[in-house]
């Protein structure tokens, strides 16, 4: 799945002081509070290639990666839908959102419990950090995500969300780093709309 819907933190680590023992509620919850952010990204893909943009997200389901006008990608959903656009080649790709690995992040109402654990500190690849892996164990084709969160007394819910990992059915990953993140962030529903750039369909008969 060509998409950024598959997406994880790559942070230079320095020695990481451990965090106090986090509860999946505690995860849950945090998210659920988190109404609305912006924040820039690092993407790299599985092939190391890295691209940046900004990210705006607001729940329930709607999310938008804007690359730049540049990089001619998009990636938005509406609260529904995933797209990923590429004007360069004037392609639209679309998934349901709750059938992509951010659906878990982009859910409010989304039941942790039933498709995501903590990783413990042994395993943790972000020392520091709180590790969440997510996935639905009726949907394996749908990959997985690991996501960070940070603790922040300025959060809401005092967990900051700080990027994720995404592996898809092919085994190929994405990670994706925040930054310059913003909570409570006015965001207009128009931010998660994008300009078509599929040829409309013509009636018959008519060439122009």
């Amino acid at each position: 799945m060509r998409t950024i819907v598959t997406v994880a933190v790559l942070a230079a680590l320095t020695a990481a002081t451990p965090v106090a023992a986090t509860t999946l509620a505690e995860v849950q919850q945090a998210l659920a509070a988190t109404s609305s952010m912006s924040a820039t990204f690092v993407q790299t893909a599985a092939d190391g290639r890295q691209a940046r943009g900004t990210m705006l997200l607001k729940r329930p389901g709607r999310i938008r990666f804007d690359y730049g006008k540049d990089a001619n990608l998009l990636v938005v959903s509406n609260g529904k839908r995933l797209s990923f656009i590429d004007y360069k080649v004037s392609q639209v790709s679309e998934w349901p959102v709750k059938s992509t690995p951010l659906g878990v992040l982009l859910d409010p109402t989304a039941d942790l419990a039933r498709v995501a654990r903590i990783v413990p500190d042994v395993d943790n690849p972000m020392p520091g950090k709180v590790a969440v892996l997510a996935q639905d164990p009726k949907r394996a084709d749908l990959g997985r995500i690991l996501f960070f969160l940070a603790p922040d007394s300025a959060a809401t819910g005092g967990l900051r969300l700080t990027g994720w990992r995404v592996t898809d059915a092919q085994s190929n990953l994405t990670t994706v780093e925040l930054s310059n993140i913003r909570f409570g962030a006015d965001i207009p529903e128009s931010a998660f709309t994008f300009r078509d750039p599929r040829p409309r369909a013509r009636p018959p008969g008519k060439t122009s």
